[in-house]
């Protein structure tokens, strides 16, 4: 259900894994690589990851929202590896019944990723500098 992948995400075949006959709406999010970050140009990015740990955390986050929000099928893949401006870094999606718990599931994939699953980002910016940034964090509950 929750994968890491060095590989450019192929967003129609991960939605194909997430549909379900049974459901009567779908909810991605696609979380894209920008050129700026925290007033920083951002030249590119790597994605670092320790596999086996951010693999069963995650696993662990979609199983909670499986059961929270009664949904049909969640799907999220997290890029690793060098990513370059306008490259997608994750993608959440989730099938259920209902479209109010497909949003409130996708959102809650998205902060519990960015907020638990040991992945780090390390941006090279415009002026030749490089550094690990910390995730952003957004909850609005």
């Amino acid at each position: 259900m929750f994968k890491i992948s060095d590989k450019t995400l192929n967003e129609s075949e991960l939605k194909q894994q997430t549909l379900d006959k049974s459901a009567g709406g779908f909810v991605c999010f696609e979380g894209w690589v920008r050129d700026h970050n925290q007033d920083k140009q951002v030249q590119k990015l790597a994605y670092e990851a320790y596999p086996k740990l951010a693999i069963k955390e995650g696993n662990q986050i979609i199983q909670e929202a499986l059961e929270k929000f009664k949904v049909k099928k969640i799907r999220c893949t997290h890029r690793v590896g060098l990513l370059e401006i306008g490259d997608m870094a994750v993608w959440v999606g989730v099938s259920a019944a209902h479209r109010d718990a497909a949003f409130k599931a996708c959102r809650y994939v998205l902060d519990e990723v960015k907020s638990r699953v040991p992945i780090w980002k390390n941006e090279t910016w415009s002026d030749g500098e490089s550094g690990w940034v910390e995730q952003e964090y957004e909850n609005h509950h």
